[in-house]
């Protein structure tokens, strides 16, 4: 895996059913790299903590191959990396295969893959159409949050090392799909709810669907 892009954003102003609401999901590409702290990524706006930054998603990590999937959907946007609100853009990304734990030598920082993406109304009002978030739920492409185990400088061009496998741990996939979709298997929610590498907000929000 290999960074593509790396990406930032200011607070802005959107309009949502007749409100002004700030948000950070308008992101772009910076050539000189970004330094991913322990709870966000330095300079790049993060407005409700409630769902984005934090120790459990310092950093977001979304995959150029979902570009490509996306821009026969929607060929009348302009489409440019950070568009899903990710801070880095990466090639080879695969949610099949991260799991939960899995660390990560990424240019000057240490990285630990902790959950998948939930999306809200915010992707929808930055794409266009609300009628996103069903397709996005509908795909395996939700991008991880990772936890910066080692703050540090991360460039395009930099290789995603791996340095130590969570081998026992559910993939992202594995929980981004207990979260949506109509089918629940019993020995992936047993697999999710007991791992202690899994986020507690994540295990939680398993739980209101059973």
């Amino acid at each position: 895996m290999k960074v593509l892009a790396t990406n930032i954003g200011s607070k802005r102003i959107i309009k949502y059913r007749g409100k002004n609401i700030e948000t950070g999901i308008y992101k772009s590409h910076i050539d000189e790299g970004i330094y991913l702290e322990q709870e966000d990524v330095k300079h790049d706006d993060v407005v409700d903590r409630r769902f984005h930054g934090g120790i459990d998603k310092a950093c977001y990590l979304y995959s150029s191959e979902a570009y490509e999937y996306w821009r026969p959907l929607y060929p009348d946007l302009v489409w440019e990396y950070g568009m899903f609100g990710e801070n880095l853009t990466i090639d080879g990304l695969n949610e099949k295969a991260l799991k939960v734990g899995d660390r990560y030598k990424v240019g000057e920082a240490i990285i630990e893959i902790s959950q998948p993406r939930q999306p809200c109304f915010k992707l929808g009002v930055r794409m266009g159409t609300q009628a996103i978030l069903k397709q996005f739920i509908n795909t395996t492409y939700s991008g991880s949050y990772v936890r910066v185990i080692e703050s540090g400088l991360v460039k395009k061009g930099d290789e995603l090392i791996l340095i130590s496998e969570a081998s026992t741990s559910p993939t992202i996939l594995d929980i981004f799909e207990t979260l949506y979709q109509k089918e629940i298997f019993t020995s992936k929610i047993n697999k999710i709810l007991n791992c202690e590498l899994v986020p507690d907000s994540a295990k939680e929000d398993i739980k209101k669907r059973l």
